[in-house]
């Protein structure tokens, strides 16, 4: 299978532009359709759990309607003390969870799944990166919040944006990992599903 003519069709069950963005430095042809899936925790489940599910749920989801593709799915959490904390959708919300995370340390948990329901293809992994915040004030946060915009990341905030200025210090094996897709584990898995990469 080459980069230029894949045997299959590559798609990422996403409508993350973040995602989006990380995916083309594969160089691969893919399209994007996004999955219908209910992103709701369920009774019990922590933030491993969580992540590690939808990220298979969204792959199998648009597999289901593209059986001969190759599905990547994807997921994100911020583990705060065993807490899962999603995307805060407001600013003040932003705020709020930037200063909870005030001098603690923030597990973001990212999933990957790459599904081929033709193939009986089906890898998945978790990578977790840990995110030290040093301690912040409100009006520091108010700021950071007015000048990045996080409504739409996990945690409420852009580690490859300013959301620099707000850590202390980052540890992960993969540091893609956190901006949405963990591309060492993701190309890995393709290799395995029949892709040549490089």
């Amino acid at each position: 299978m080459s980069k230029q003519s894949p045997f299959r069709e590559l798609i990422l069950a996403s409508s993350s532009r973040y995602r989006q963005q990380l995916l083309t430095r594969l160089h691969l042809p893919f399209s994007t359709v996004a999955p219908e899936v209910d992103e709701t925790p369920r009774s019990g489940e922590d933030a491993a759990a969580l992540t590690h599910r939808l990220a298979r749920a969204k792959a199998e989801a648009v597999a289901e309607q593209f059986p001969q593709a190759v599905v990547i799915g994807s997921d994100q959490v911020a583990d705060f003390s065993g807490q899962a904390i999603g995307k805060p959708g407001n600013p003040d919300r932003a705020v709020k969870q930037l200063l909870q995370f005030s001098g603690r340390t923030v597990v973001f948990r990212t999933a990957v799944a790459v599904v081929c329901r033709q193939s009986g293809f089906l890898q998945q992994q978790t990578v977790n990166t840990e995110v030290c915040f040093r301690t912040l004030t409100e009006a520091e946060v108010r700021r950071y919040v007015a000048l990045d915009n996080p409504l739409d990341c996990a945690g409420g905030f852009k580690s490859e944006a300013a959301g620099c200025m707000l850590m202390q210090s980052m540890n992960s094996d993969d540091p893609n990992a956190i901006i949405g897709l963990p591309l060492i584990s993701l190309t890995a898995m393709l290799r395995a599903s029949g892709y040549q990469l490089p």
